[in-house]
């Protein structure tokens, strides 16, 4: 890969990189300076992709399993010793470099765990009441899988919605997100070109800010692509679901949260500050899994609030290619505005800011806020930024009806001295994770990470299989059937 500077990027389809009918600047979040020039592709250019994808489809489906974990680690092997790859993502998001450096190891991970999920069984033995039968379900892949990567977190989730498809024996035409053209669709295409991918199996089609509607309705009329894999905001779902359903196209969707941590009074304090300071405000507070509200037993509420708010005003600000830097730069403009529009809301209707709420360019201080009604936007929305709620509560099950006061369900905490009674609390929580004595932001790779209610259907890792296949059952009679007629 050559420097990035203001190298002008191709889309690449069916093994070939290919010049796009024109270019977009992509920036640096926390400079502002355009460093890269991106693809816009357009209708014509996911045609192709899709076609390059179908065409790819018979021989990816029977290719051995062996040859398929081959390129699997190849393939991260080469994202191991890719140098350049923590820099480009924290320079084309805003990622601090840890968090960055991060990604690169756990897309390593993925792929070679994703060679073992090739393995996996394909189907089962049934029983049957018919006598000389041979009874068994069977799956197969769908086929072409269209999957929307996102920004946040751009390295590890673009390459976890085309892993899933891959494993299943599908392949992928990747639309990545306008603010990650490079890290969420176009890196991943260079890694599977040098792995020796075959031409077709992985598909990248990037789009300028506003041009993602021609590209999906595309997805959505072609015959060939099966699946609609989303990894993106509960707004974008509703949409791509609606749509999917005119042509009954499957929708895989993993979606934002309202993320609660409810900590408990027999709790170690220190350690749910830790806590709660990493769940609120990993990557500035830009992932799905980030606490958004910290339900706090009255008991300990003013003690934890206290040195919770010390300890956020600690958190180094600034440039993400720092190291030392915790809170790095927001994603763009508008989600600067976006903070500043709803803490000022909250403010009208009560709340109080007991830290942070102002910014320095797109980098924006750590936020604490309480008294917050409910009826703020703030109190029941997912923001994308370094912004949590603080609310106390008498008891453990008031604690749990707050939590499922919103309607999102994709992750949540319980800290509790006691881990059995926060065990027992944990099927309560309608969420699709649950974290007990650990932050929400908790994901590993082999799990079945997923939400529930708005926040999503659908799972990762290995369990999500399934989202990409079809069960065929196959029966066999040996002799001849009888028939009433």
């Amino acid at each position: 890969m050559t420097d990035i500077g203001t190298r002008i990027y191709q889309w690449y389809a069916g093994g070939q990189w290919r010049d796009a009918p024109g270019v977009f600047d992509d920036y640096e979040p926390y400079t502002g300076q355009v460093y890269a020039q991106a693809p816009h592709c357009g209708p014509e250019e996911a045609r192709i992709a899709i076609r390059a994808a179908d065409d790819a489809f018979p021989a990816w489906a029977e290719t051995p399993p062996a040859e398929k974990a081959r390129l699997f680690l190849r393939a991260a092997a080469i994202v191991r010793r890719r140098e350049e790859m923590a820099t480009v993502l924290a320079r084309e998001t805003g990622s601090t470099l840890p968090f960055a450096a991060a990604q690169q190891d756990m897309v390593a991970t993925t792929l070679e765990q994703a060679a073992n999920w090739v393995f996996l069984p394909k189907g089962e033995v049934l029983q049957s009441n018919l006598p000389g039968t041979h009874s068994i379900a069977v799956r197969r892949p769908v086929g072409v899988v269209a999957s929307f990567t996102p920004w946040n977190g751009a390295n590890i989730l673009g390459w976890r919605a085309v892993l899933s498809p891959l494993a299943a024996g599908c392949t992928v035409v990747v639309k990545p997100s306008e603010y990650a053209p490079i890290s969420a669709g176009l890196m991943i295409a260079e890694v599977a070109e040098e792995a020796g991918f075959p031409p077709g199996v992985i598909n990248v089609v990037p789009h300028a800010p506003g041009g993602a509607a021609p590209i999906a309705e595309e997805f959505f009329a072609s015959p060939q692509v099966r699946a609609i894999n989303l990894i993106g905001g509960v707004g974008t779902a509703r949409i791509l679901a609606e749509r999917a359903g005119r042509t009954l196209k499957r929708t895989v969707l993993e979606l934002g949260g309202y993320n609660p941590m409810i900590v408990l009074d027999d709790v170690d304090i220190d350690y749910a500050v830790r806590t709660a300071t990493f769940g609120s405000f990993f990557h500035q507070g830009q992932i799905c899994l980030n606490t958004r509200k910290i339900i706090v037993q009255r008991g300990i509420h003013d003690e934890f609030l206290a040195k919770f708010i010390a300890r956020t005003e600690t958190l180094p600000t600034g440039d993400p290619l720092d190291p030392r830097t915790i809170i790095g730069p927001l994603v763009h403009q508008g989600a600067v505005d976006l903070m500043e529009t709803r803490i000022a809301e909250a403010v009208s209707l009560g709340a109080t800011v007991r830290t942070g709420g102002t910014h320095e360019g797109l980098v924006f201080k750590p936020t604490i806020l309480t008294g917050v009604p409910y009826e703020a936007t703030i109190s029941n929305e997912e923001t994308f930024g370094p912004m949590v709620i603080v609310e106390p509560v008498d008891t453990a099950e008031d604690a749990v009806a707050v939590a499922n006061r919103v309607r999102y369900g994709l992750t949540s905490s319980i800290l509790a001295g006691d881990t059995y009674k926060a065990f027992e609390l944990a099927p309560r929580l309608m969420h699709g994770v649950v974290n007990v004595n650990s932050p929400t932001v908790n994901d590993e790779l082999h799990a079945p990470v997923g939400g529930v209610r708005e926040s999503g259907w659908g799972r990762t890792g290995p369990h999500s299989i399934e989202d990409f296949t079809d069960v065929i059952w196959i029966n066999s009679t040996s002799g001849e059937r009888r028939y009433p007629f």
